[in-house]
């Protein structure tokens, strides 16, 4: 499974952001796709994640703020971002879960600042 992250920019506190995950394959048979961050000097962290079930999870820090969705026949997964935070600069990186076996996309930056 390939995976091609994209959407990540600059944007002001308050600002807002979509994040796409576009996989190679059909996203139908994945059992679980999401986000993890990694901002600089700290540990990569999951931000969201979502099963093949649909159902979401989110770290604590986005709650309310952040919303994970997917659209099967695009065989895409978004991480909608609303409300940034200077404290969401990080790098952002996309994953899926197929047969046991984790696979990671490129990650996109994402900085909010004024």
């Amino acid at each position: 499974v390939q995976l091609q992250a994209s959407g990540g920019g600059l944007v002001q506190p308050g600002g807002s952001l979509r994040l796409s995950c576009a996989a190679s394959r059909s996203i139908f048979s994945i059992s679980a796709m999401g986000w993890y961050r990694q901002a600089p000097g700290k540990e990569r962290e999951l931000v969201a994640g979502m099963t093949g079930g649909d159902i979401v999870d989110y770290v604590d820090s986005v709650k309310g703020r952040f919303t994970i969705s997917r659209d099967n026949a695009k065989n895409t997964v978004y991480l909608q971002m609303n409300s940034l935070k200077s404290e969401d600069t990080a790098v952002y990186y996309c994953y899926a879960d197929h047969w046991g076996r984790r696979y990671w996309g490129k990650g996109t930056q994402v900085t909010v600042s004024s």
